[in-house]
């Protein structure tokens, strides 16, 4: 999937939209290389809460600081909605460029960043510039080893896409002057040459053979034909003209009103009548039967690739699939624990069915549904003082998936704010069919995509002072969603779950978490079916039916995505058992967490290093 032209599109605020990069075009990479080291030494590295810095070396620092200047101009000049973030009104008209020239152009840049970045020893940085260095490495050595793979040829997954984004962007859009609404119409005109632009990479993935499956192909399908209703469309791309404020002179906003309309009328419900067409006529029939990304032109190397890139370690779909069944078999033991604790009688099949079929575990309306989300969301809020001892300024609200999106989106997700923009953070429930809505599992995701989870550690990112800008807005998936996955386990401590069912449900998301472990690497890169990809969570979870189906379509459809949750959760959960015994009653939890997301998203190599030091400077003063 091409993550540059998601990342690019609109929403600085989609958070899962940046998780990742392609880069340089030329040449085929070596599939049984691993990546040089996010780090160059590991045990120098450290975060901005650790001691002084020792001397550093003046002309490294120097470079590193050009080198950083230079990458974040050109960032800037690639991504028009940040553009237009900052006033610039021809940019908050635009789209990004994704034409090949573009692209070829973007990756060359990337190449030069990365060899200048190669030459200086990040050592000899300061520690702060240390976690910079490892984080721009990252960033620049996964797009120049992705870019060969030309990931711009597939433009969509299972639940998003780029036929999404102007909805992601009105959204978010806030006009207040007349010059902001002209710069949102034109953004309306400029759809159908983004959609253009889109379809010309789609065709050239059929002539070569790099496509979605058609199981996705056909989800994308329906869901562009959904978003091409005249009505539904004009009620999206308005909104932001209708939100002017009424202090404007009635004359011009009933002007822009007209406006915006007939670009909608003449310009974007064609460009999604044409896509309609084009994925129902052409793309869908020439696409693929079988499901994992191994299958088509150069894809095992890609798929190798794909999981060092969202694990960050140096590491192999092998590794990682035994590490997922290990975590499975761990996991089962102690479901079988809490069964017995709910002292049920019956199998652990017969467990499952009564959870996925009894009506106590489901809401009613999705009123109910949210309300439920709301109460926990507040518990945890009145926690978060107790573990952590800096909190964001940016609050969230509870909110349901939109209705376009819903039948074919994941159970709860979290749509960042932007304070700027005066938009708070969301986690999003989603209430289509509650009978798939099972309430034991909604305090372990409230956790997850609220806080202590998403809100807590991309706010707190986005707040980051003395950091160059891909700091705060780089989201490495495997500290994400390793840290959303970990917030669940921490949700136990902080007492949100109050009966047996619910601590299930945790386990239900934990083992869901392994299973991907298992289920990514056994689709993509082991040839399995989606019936056996389905038995791993049906056989092992509670999850409903319906999110299961959703779930592996998902994985089917964003190769090795999955893998970073439990290969970030594991460390952090090593690190804090680590600390715990080595610090023993002088360890400080709140200091911990706090630590551990001071400085943002980072590989987990630079985590790892920069915890280790923490820990080792707390028992040295411990002895002191």
């Amino acid at each position: 999937m091409n993550y540059r032209t998601l990342s690019h599109v609109s929403i600085a605020s989609l958070m899962a939209l940046s998780l990742a990069a392609c880069g340089q075009q030329a040449g085929t990479p070596n599939s049984s290389a691993a990546p040089a080291s996010p780090v160059s030494d590991g045990a120098t590295l450290s975060g901005n809460t650790a001691a002084p810095d020792a001397a550093t070396d003046a002309d490294a620092e120097t470079a590193f600081a050009a080198l950083v200047s230079e990458f974040e101009a050109f960032e800037l000049a690639n991504n028009p909605d940040e553009r237009g973030r900052r006033g610039d009104l021809v940019a908050a008209g635009q789209w990004p460029d994704i034409s090949p020239d573009a692209l070829a152009a973007q990756f060359a840049a990337e190449a030069g960043f990365l060899a200048r970045l190669e030459a200086i020893d990040a050592a000899s940085l300061s520690q702060s510039d240390q976690v910079s260095h490892a984080v721009l490495d990252y960033i620049l050595r996964f797009r120049t080893e992705l870019a060969p793979f030309d990931e711009a040829r597939i433009a969509f997954n299972s639940d998003s896409g780029f036929f999404f984004w102007p909805s992601y962007a009105a959204s978010s859009a806030r006009p207040r002057t007349i010059a902001e609404g002209e710069a949102w119409i034109a953004r309306i005109n400029g759809i159908a040459g983004y959609f253009q632009q889109n379809i010309d990479w789609m065709q050239r993935g059929l002539e070569t053979g790099f496509t979605q499956p058609r199981i996705i192909a056909e989800s994308a399908a329906a869901q562009v034909a959904g978003l091409s209703d005249p009505a539904t469309l004009r009620a999206i791309l308005i909104e932001p003209i209708d939100g002017l404020p009424v202090a404007l002179p009635a004359a011009e906003r009933a002007r822009l009103h007209a406006e915006a309309t007939a670009a909608i009328e003449d310009s974007a419900q064609p460009a999604y009548a044409s896509l309609a067409s084009f994925l129902r006529d052409e793309y869908l029939p020439q696409t693929r039967e079988s499901l994992g990304i191994a299958d088509v032109p150069e894809g095992r190397a890609y798929y190798q690739t794909l999981v060092r890139y969202h694990t960050t370690l140096d590491t192999s779909p092998e590794e990682v699939h035994q590490r997922g069944l290990a975590e499975v078999a761990r996991i089962r033991d102690e479901m079988e624990a809490v069964i017995a604790e709910s002292e049920f009688e019956g199998s652990f099949a017969e467990f499952l069915h009564f959870l996925r079929t009894d009506p106590q575990f489901y809401a009613t309306t999705a009123e109910e549904l949210l309300m439920h989300a709301a109460w926990i969301a507040k518990r945890l809020d009145d926690q978060m003082p107790a573990y952590f001892g800096h909190l964001p300024r940016l609050s969230y609200g509870v909110r349901p998936v939109p209705d376009t999106m819903a039948p074919t989106y994941t159970t709860g997700r979290y749509w960042p704010g932007d304070m700027e923009r005066g938009i708070a953070g969301g986690y999003m429930v989603n209430t289509y069919d509650l009978t798939q809505r099972p309430l034991y599992t909604l305090p372990a995701l409230t956790a997850h995509e609220a806080v202590p989870g998403h809100h807590h550690q991309g706010s707190i990112a986005a707040e980051l002072e003395s950091v160059p800008d891909f700091r705060r807005n780089t989201y490495i998936t495997a500290f994400g969603e390793g840290w959303g996955l970990y917030s669940e386990t921490l949700g136990r401590d902080m007492g949100i779950y109050t009966t047996p069912y619910e601590e299930f449900g945790r386990l239900s998301y934990e083992m869901w978490r392994a299973c991907r472990l298992v289920v990514d690497t056994g689709v993509h890169y082991m040839g399995w079916t989606r019936d056996e990809a389905e038995a791993c969570f049906l056989e092992n979870s509670a999850l409903a039916p319906h999110n299961i189906r959703t779930e592996v379509l998902r994985y089917i459809s964003w190769p090795g995505q999955a893998l970073a949750y439990k290969t970030g959760e594991l460390l952090m959960r090593d690190l804090r058992g680590e600390a715990e015994e080595r610090l023993g009653e002088e360890f400080d939890i709140r200091a911990f967490h706090d630590v551990l997301l001071a400085d943002g998203s980072m590989p987990l190599s630079a985590l790892e290093a920069k915890m280790r030091r923490w820990i080792d400077e707390e028992e040295a003063g411990n002895r002191n």
